[in-house]
């Protein structure tokens, strides 16, 4: 991976862009330091990555291990997600019978 400047995006100095040689695509790198909130620890997100998040005060937010060891954090629940694929099969399979029922 090949890093930037930040200056060259007129970004905060903590928020800095990488572009994937592998992948065109852009990617937000952002350093977080964990913080003592009460008997807890946590951190806090910056504005930007909220927007990008598409989250809220008080909306839940998902971190998932990778296989590689890496984390992943989404507003999406990927619970739901397998939730939603066994109603899709299950839909599929008594097609007939809840159009039936629907009347």
């Amino acid at each position: 991976m090949r890093g930037f400047d930040e200056s060259c995006f007129g970004l905060a100095p903590e928020i800095k862009r990488y572009y994937n040689s592998y992948n065109v695509t852009e990617a937000l790198m952002v350093e977080l330091k964990v913080r003592r909130f009460g008997n807890s620890l946590g951190v806090v997100l910056p504005k930007d990555v909220i927007n990008r998040l598409h989250t809220k005060d008080g909306e839940p937010l998902f971190l998932i291990e990778a296989p590689d060891g890496s984390y992943r954090l989404t507003p999406y629940d990927p619970a739901f997600g397998k939730k939603m694929a066994k109603a899709e099969e299950i839909i599929g399979r008594y097609r007939n019978t809840l159009h039936a029922l629907s009347r």
